[in-house]
């Protein structure tokens, strides 16, 4: 039994000392006791590139990595890594910098701490830490080797390393600043960067969650080549591969959660309701949209707190005052690269329109018939506009065969982009009210800003649709009174 038991341990400290992912576990467990490591088929993507890079892989010698806040990404590159490298080569010369100091010394503890434990020693025996130099900003090896931590704008004069690593080079409010922005490209750029020892080998990895378009992030991937991005959005919004450096992929399909065991999907829409569209497509989903980039201006939108009889609608409690119109945008592709389909339901206000629900998602014909028929029903719409073409010219003439909903054929007449500008002045005067707190909200609203630049559409043609459609029905009636 003895015997039994040397061996598996020895067979576990040898894993520990040839894979970094499992090496990553084990860090995990110790600078977060009592947790439970849940692994994911990312941490082992992030994992793979990161060894790529320590073992000086062309490709890998420029990474930026982009994930969700408080998935690990920090622990892994900032703490465990460098404790790896240094176990792997006590020669090593590692500088980290984070957006502040404070931030910068705590994972450099974390980072020491692992290099003075009991496991550590065991697996990396030769890897000793010099007592002349064993400090919360830098420690080194008996070899030379070291880790030093500094902050952006920290100066590191007279430093030099063989690998560069920034951790969050800003803080949400910082990235809303230009100025704070500027400030941290120039200093990676003309200071920073300029620290690697060997620039044609070296290695600089930049990990963060996008806050902004103009972030430091997005300036290397508009402005600089030879960078290598890994992105891992929180949740999928487009047909995804990612390839592993010696061979292998992994494939995620639309709406694939990145790491449900820590945050599932039901989650993920609590964040997104709670931080807003902007906050959660930068942070988690790592596209940020550029402020003003749009043609639709975030201030002006209009909001109005949700009425529960509209929200949840029955056609014998419907408000007697709101006339009720509904615009669909349909597609009947259903694979995960498909376009929506997409329902807006609104209701005619005095000073304007008011947005009340949205369904959207990927349905083939019948299906795509089944849910018109009962979303009239469950909002008793006095029109039901469709666009007469493509797709839209069969679901027109079925509904007007086999029912009696008042079906509305919209025949576009120009591009998308002008369809929107045409109405983006009503939008601009406030006519257009968005609900507080609905789930669907913050992604339409996300789309709405992006445009035209989104990855999506199918929301904003169905709402241009229908504010063309109402605007000139508000200007036909207008006349006919004047008559």
């Amino acid at each position: 039994m003895t015997t039994s038991l040397s061996r598996v341990r020895a067979a576990y400290l040898r894993l520990l000392r040839t894979d970094f992912s499992s090496f990553v576990a084990k860090c995990v467990a110790m600078v977060h006791p009592g947790a439970v490591f849940a692994p994911s088929w990312h941490l082992g993507h992030l994992a793979a590139w990161l060894e790529a890079a320590r073992s000086g892989e062309e490709e890998a010698r420029r990474l930026i990595v982009t994930m969700p806040p408080r998935g690990l990404k920090s622990l892994i590159v900032s703490v465990a890594w460098p404790a790896w490298m240094l176990g792997q080569d006590p020669k090593a010369r590692i500088l980290c910098a984070s957006y502040a100091r404070a931030l910068a010394v705590k994972h450099s503890l974390d980072c020491r701490m692992m290099l003075q434990s009991p496991w550590y020693r065991e697996l990396f025996g030769g890897t000793l830490l010099a007592s002349d130099q064993n400090e919360k900003e830098k420690f080194m090896t008996t070899a030379r080797g070291f880790r030093l931590a500094t902050s952006v704008e920290g100066m590191v004069t007279g430093e030099g390393g063989d690998v560069l690593i920034v951790d969050d080079p800003l803080t949400p409010l910082q990235a809303m600043s230009p100025t704070a922005r500027a400030l941290a490209v120039e200093w990676f750029e003309h200071s920073f960067l300029s620290r690697l020892d060997d620039k044609r080998r070296g290695v600089a990895v930049v990990v963060m969650q996008r806050l902004h378009a103009e972030d430091l992030a997005g300036h290397l991937l508009a402005h600089r080549q030879g960078w290598k991005l890994l992105s891992y959005p929180a949740v999928a919004e487009a047909p995804m591969t990612y390839v592993w450096p010696g061979g292998g992929a992994h494939e995620r399909v639309v709406g694939d959660v990145l790491h449900a065991a820590r945050e599932d999907a039901a989650t993920l829409a609590r964040i997104r309701a709670e931080i807003g569209a902007y906050a959660f497509a930068a942070q988690y989903q790592q596209q940020p949209v550029a402020a003003g980039s749009g043609m639709i201006k975030p201030e002006w939108l209009r909001r109005k707190e949700a009425s529960a009889t509209l929200i949840h609608p029955s056609p014998s409690k419907k408000e007697d005052s709101y006339v009720v119109h509904q615009s669909w945008d349909t597609a009947f592709a259903v694979g995960g690269a498909a376009d929506y389909s997409v329902c807006l339901t609104f209701a005619e206000e005095e000073n304007g329109w008011r947005l009340l629900h949205v369904a959207r998602g990927r349905w083939d014909f019948p299906e795509l018939r089944r849910r018109v028929i009962a979303l009239a029903q469950a909002w008793n719409p006095q029109a039901v506009l469709i666009e007469d073409k493509g797709s839209g010219q069969s679901l027109i003439q079925e509904l007007r065969s086999a029912t009696r909903l008042p079906v509305v054929a919209v025949r576009p007449r120009q591009d998308k982009v002008t369809r929107l500008a045409a109405v983006s002045p009503l939008i601009e005067a406030g006519k257009l009210a968005l609900p507080r707190g609905a789930v669907w909200a913050a992604e339409f609203e996300m789309e709405l800003l992006a445009f035209p630049h989104g990855a999506h559409d199918d929301q904003v043609d169905a709402l241009s649709q229908y504010l063309t459609w109402a605007r000139d029905r508000r200007k036909q009636e207008a006349r006919i009174r004047e008559l």
